[in-house]
């Protein structure tokens, strides 16, 4: 089972690049973000390089003092209530799982809230249409 939702997590970030880069709408709201942020789903971290808007690269992290604008950080059940087609309450959002204590967001945090609505909508990407 464990090794089911690991490949579920896998499965789902692996939507991230592909969804994000063929919303022209969202490309366009990010045209002018370009950093590296760091990501990390359960024990898993991931980076991804943000290049105008596209996600240029999505890797497992090798380096683990590799620097980054921001990273969320949350445990893997986190991230899969999230994913979730309808999230259940207080799992919507990247703040509100923050609020819980379920997500940490931590880093230079200007500009994910300078591009507030475009990072919520690339983090919530792989989410499956309700």
């Amino acid at each position: 089972m464990a090794h089911d939702a690991e490949e579920d997590l896998t499965r789902r970030i692996a939507l991230l690049a592909p969804r994000v880069n063929g919303d022209s709408n969202l490309v366009r709201r990010g045209r002018q973000v370009s950093l590296e942020l760091r990501l990390e789903l359960g024990d898993t971290p991931y980076r991804v390089a943000i290049e105008r808007g596209r996600i240029a690269a999505l890797e497992t992290e090798a380096r683990p003092m590799r620097s980054y604008a921001f990273a969320v950080r949350g445990a893997a059940a986190a991230w899969r209530a999230f994913w979730q087609p309808v999230p259940p309450p207080h799992h919507h959002d990247i703040f509100a799982l923050q609020k819980i204590g379920a997500f940490r967001i931590e880093g230079e945090l200007y500009p994910l809230m300078a591009n507030l609505l475009y990072f919520k909508a690339v983090l919530a990407a792989p989410r499956d249409a309700a």
